[in-house]
């Protein structure tokens, strides 16, 4: 079984960059589909991106797309997601998820294994 650590959350200011890391453990991470989640206060969790097993595939929620990349490295169990251009709203917790489905995309029923999450709070 899988275990997801996240890390990189901070405070930033609108504009700034942060790089957000998914540390795996426990399981063979090149055999995962990786997503990204996100839920800010008072809203429904919501998709952010994903990156296929291999890593050559991705997929981006529109109000990322452009500013967001997902990315992994295999050979160290880790997937990443840098974020640049950060905007007020992408204020959330971000929570990465695993998932055996090679189909896997943003629905987060499909993934069935999930980190604690980190915090990104964005000041304007």
């Amino acid at each position: 079984q899988v275990q997801l650590v996240e890390s990189g959350g901070a405070l930033a200011q609108a504009g700034d960059s942060l790089r957000l890391t998914c540390a795996a453990s426990g399981g063979t991470f090149k055999e995962y589909v990786i997503g990204w989640f996100r839920q800010a206060p008072g809203k429904d969790r919501e998709f952010v991106a994903r990156i296929s097993k291999s890593g050559m595939i991705t997929y981006y929620a529109d109000p990322v797309e452009g500013r967001f990349t997902i990315s992994r490295d295999n050979a160290k169990s880790t997937a990443y997601l840098q974020m640049d251009s950060l905007k007020p709203e992408d204020t959330a917790v971000y929570y990465c998820a695993a998932s055996p489905t090679l189909a896997a995309l943003s629905d987060s029923a499909d993934y069935v294994h999930w980190g604690q999450g980190t915090q990104v709070t964005v000041s304007s």
